[in-house]
């Protein structure tokens, strides 16, 4: 199975991306503990974070089951580092051709992020497992309908950034299969229960948001 496929399963059995920026090693298993018992399949710890590759490595070996990876992923060297941690996932701000292929060689899945027809194709071209819409504020709905008439049918569709559950549907209609969540999720100094009860408010939006 390559990684787009991969993803694609763990998305279809749960189309939500934790995004947890800010947390530490030491809160990481709680809060994953609380992700894996709301069924959610795929955490991100962005590298901005404290001591981001100790909660990649924890988490990797506690949830083996789970995709754990990192996000904000800037250069190749993270790539690789990300990968000696445990994870099998990259996630990018931005599109960088190096960062993909470093991904890709290693077997890992990436998600870059693109703005525009002209960086999604380019990241498809590169290996790009899906493809992160960010910021999604300045890709609205209306915006992803237009991409997904122009790009592959097989493209994952990722918007990430002020995703909230009353905006996913509207998402999902245009073509979304997923969604990165950020700050309505967690932030730092909430507790795993908080995380958990979020995590099962936006499970039962995802739900509703499901295509025919």
């Amino acid at each position: 199975m390559n990684s787009r496929d991969t993803l694609a399963d763990a998305l279809l059995a749960c189309p939500l991306i934790a995004i947890l920026r800010g947390i530490t090693p030491a809160e990481s298993i709680e809060v994953g503990r609380a992700l894996d018992a709301a069924r959610w399949r795929i955490i991100e710890v962005p590298l901005n974070s404290p001591q981001p590759l100790e909660s990649i490595a924890a988490l990797a070996a506690t949830f083996p089951h789970l995709m754990i990876g990192a996000g904000t992923v800037l250069h190749a060297g993270q790539v690789h580092q990300v990968h000696k941690a445990g994870g099998r996932l990259v996630v990018a701000p931005n599109f960088d051709a190096e960062v993909v292929l470093a991904a890709v060689d290693l077997g890992m899945v990436c998600v870059p992020g693109v703005g525009t027809a002209t960086e999604a194709f380019a990241a498809l071209t590169a290996g790009a497992s899906a493809l992160k819409l960010f910021p999604a504020e300045m890709i609205p709905p209306a915006a992803v309908k237009a991409l997904r008439a122009v790009l592959p049918p097989s493209a994952l569709l990722i918007p990430v950034g002020g995703i909230d559950v009353s905006s996913m549907g509207a998402y999902r209609q245009a073509g979304a299969h997923g969604f990165g969540i950020g700050s309505a999720l967690y932030r730092p100094g909430v507790d795993a229960q908080h995380v958990r009860e979020k995590a099962l408010e936006f499970m039962a939006a995802a739900a509703g948001t499901i295509r025919a």
